[in-house]
């Protein structure tokens, strides 16, 4: 049996403020994990067993909750930002006893009986309390509570292995994304490519003894081989590498295949949602999502679809005009590029210079304290997990504390692609449990290099905003149960609208202005180059958006089928929805699904429709500030109030009407991606 740990020996268990990264290690975790689980199981008996539950019952189950979250919170962040080999050992070791607990809880029939008690108490008081129970008590039946005998147990295998599955894919992901490199002696092989990441490449190699370019494939070198090298070899070199990935046709071949992976989690998550008594596992997801049936998520997606693919159809045709010959998949994005330059006079590297990260975040902190009323300040990060760690104090502009964040933002090995806002620790407001909300907001950008500042594209900074939205989201949240404040508890499909509407901002003439100085000459971005970029926003729309819906479609009807797709039928399936929605032919060793961590590794299964959706939301939210001024303070303290505010205590759809006046409408995207003129 463990032995417990003295907290001041386990930085876990120390009851700071803010977690002691630099000082956890592997071997603190395991134990950690379990003495709180152990200390918390004690605590539900006590809540099982208690007679009559009232508003202080319900506390002391978020209690609860907070605990576990508080340990492992920290454990998962550092798994998907500095995950060695012992650390993921020891993650891997405790996923299954957080899942156990977690069912343990869901399946426990004298907590969910003493939800009911309470709901029925509350049926007439509304408020914030009300909703906790009838959210509960809904997770409480998607748990399987109402489960016995064997479909009980047998959920409950479901579920860890599901989990360990999810955690596996996203881990081959990683690995076989580091292990790939390119080394090149000619720099002519490398033309085109921008400095930042020709330095990049260079200090590598200098690191390794070798000479020229140490090119890796992380999302920001990607990117840029994909829009700028003029080599075609090194494009479709590229191509190849980034879409198989955790695939047997990519680094590593069986050793980091997902393949089998897919089959197992699709089975499982069919047959947990049979188990419930769903049809499919798209109806059990869509249980927690504002969208009220599968017919109307696919209604919704088609129905976009046919307003875009002709205008993909045109934009795609244009752009081989423009090429001179047939586009293969990995000339897209450069000819793509070309086409803007020229159509636009606007090149993406030639507006680098003027968004460096310093100067972006400070204009992105006046954003937010114009709109909001908060004030952000840099704070001494006393125990980050990497030197680039910066941390943010927030605070009202009358100074009350609000809550903070760290920003991760540069891409290294061992951590995770893409970008991503996470839970820290959550707001809670509960008797003696004060404690203010935390974020992490994590991005993969090119670090500094040499004496030269990180330097952003404008689709970075679009990226930097969208995730501070959701730190926002977290952060300005009043409500104090954890488990329904900031982002807890909101539909999946309405989380992105606070993200999705801050985007908006970074292609505002008044904040472009704020957030750019050449890193070299200190000049703003010029007026006739925002002018521009404005006016290439919606620039190959038609072509983006089908891409998403292909994305949406594909996972939608995945999760949707009366019987789990497997082996080669999920690329048939894949191959179908791109022979209805997309227009850009895709090569028959294109393994995308294998590296789809949004579903299979995410939260986003049977709901990464919920980009589209949300946006939808965002678009109209956004066109209130358009309609009253783009700093507004009344409409800015609206949205704070009914949307930032409220996290998970009110359902999504009432919350958007207190702030808009009216249900959302689809126009406002549409004349965003210019596909319906403006009014």
């Amino acid at each position: 049996m463990q032995e417990p740990l003295d907290r001041a020996d386990n930085p876990l268990l120390a009851k700071n403020p803010l977690p002691a990264f630099a000082a956890i290690r592997p071997e603190h975790i395991e134990p950690a994990v379990r003495q709180v689980l152990d200390a918390e199981r004690a605590a539900l008996a006590r809540l099982a067993a208690v007679g009559t539950p009232t508003t202080a019952w319900l506390k002391n189950l978020e209690r609860i909750h907070e605990s576990v979250q508080r340990v492992w919170a920290p454990i998962s962040h550092l798994n998907s930002v500095a995950s060695t080999s012992e650390l993921r050992a020891a993650f891997n070791a405790c996923l299954p006893l957080i899942t156990e607990f977690e069912t343990d809880l869901g399946q426990n029939v004298e907590v969910y009986r003493r939800f009911v008690t309470l709901s029925e108490g509350l049926r007439h008081g509304g408020g914030v309390e009300a909703q906790l129970v009838k959210l509960g008590i809904r997770d409480f039946k998607l748990a399987g509570v109402a489960l016995e005998g064997a479909p009980r147990q047998r959920y409950r295998e479901v579920v860890q292995s599901l989990a360990a599955r999810q955690a596996e894919f996203e881990q081959n992901l990683m690995d076989a994304t580091d292990a790939f490199s390119h080394h090149v002696t000619e720099r002519a092989k490398l033309a085109g490519l921008p400095e930042v990441v020709l330095g990049r490449a260079r200090q590598a190699a200098a690191e390794r003894d070798l000479a020229g370019w140490w090119l890796v494939l992380d999302a920001p070198t990607y990117q840029a081989v994909m829009s700028h090298a003029e080599d075609e070899a090194l494009r479709e070199l590229y191509y190849r590498a980034w879409s198989t990935r955790a695939s047997e046709l990519g680094e590593g071949g069986e050793r980091w295949n997902n393949a089998p992976l897919i089959d197992e989690i699709l089975a499982l998550r069919h047959e947990s949602a049979k188990l419930l008594g769903f049809a499919s596992y798209a109806e059990l997801s869509l249980a927690t999502k504002m969208a009220g049936s599968a017919a109307e998520v696919v209604e919704f997606l088609k129905d976009l679809g046919q307003r875009s693919r002709g205008g993909a159809r045109a934009e795609l045709k244009e752009l081989t005009e423009f090429a001179g010959r047939p586009l293969a998949a990995w000339d897209v994005a450069f000819y793509s590029e070309r086409l803007k330059q020229s159509r636009f006079d606007l090149a993406e590297e030639e507006l680098r210079p003027y968004f460096t990260l310093p100067r972006v975040l400070s204009g992105l902190f006046e954003l937010a304290q114009t709109l909001f009323g908060i004030r952000i300040e840099a704070a001494p990060t006393a125990s980050p997990w990497h030197p680039s760690v910066q941390y943010y104090s927030v605070s009202n502009v009358d100074g009350t504390p609000v809550g903070g964040f760290y920003t991760d933002l540069f891409a290294r090995a061992n951590k995770r692609g893409g970008a991503w806002m996470d839970v820290c620790r959550n707001r809670a407001g509960i008797d003696d449990l004060g404690q203010t909300p935390v974020a992490h907001l994590v991005c993969n950008f090119n670090p500094p290099v040499g004496e030269a500042p990180s330097l952003l594209t404008h689709s970075d900074v679009v990226t930097l905003f969208h995730e501070f939205g959701h730190s926002l989201h977290h952060l300005l949240t009043e409500v104090d149960y954890p488990t329904i404040a900031g982002i807890n508890g909101v539909a999946w499909d309405a989380v992105e609208l606070p993200s999705q509407f801050l985007e908006n901002y970074a292609w505002q003439a008044e904040v472009l202005s704020r957030i750019s100085a050449h890193f070299e000459t200190g000049e703003p971005l010029p007026a006739d180059k925002i002018e521009t970029l404005n006016a290439s926003r919606s620039f190959l729309a038609g072509l983006a958006m089908v891409r998403q819906l292909e994305f949406a479609l594909f996972d939608f009807e995945l999760h949707g089928a009366e019987a789990p797709y497997s082996g080669q039928g999920v690329y048939d399936l894949l191959a179908k929805v791109r022979a209805d929605v997309a227009v850009v032919a895709h090569p028959p060793f294109n393994r995308f699904a294998n590296s789809f961590a949004h579903i299979f590794a995410g939260g986003y299964a049977a709901g990464y429709y919920s980009y589209k959706w949300a946006e939808v939301l965002a678009a109209d939210a956004f066109s209130a500030f358009e309609e009253r001024g783009l700093f507004d303070a009344e409409t800015a303290d609206r949205f704070r109030r009914s949307i930032l505010a409220v996290g998970g205590s009110r359902d999504a759809l009432d919350a958007f009407v207190d702030f808009r006046g009216r249900a959302p409408e689809l126009g406002p995207l549409l004349r965003q991606a210019g596909l319906e003129p403006a009014h």
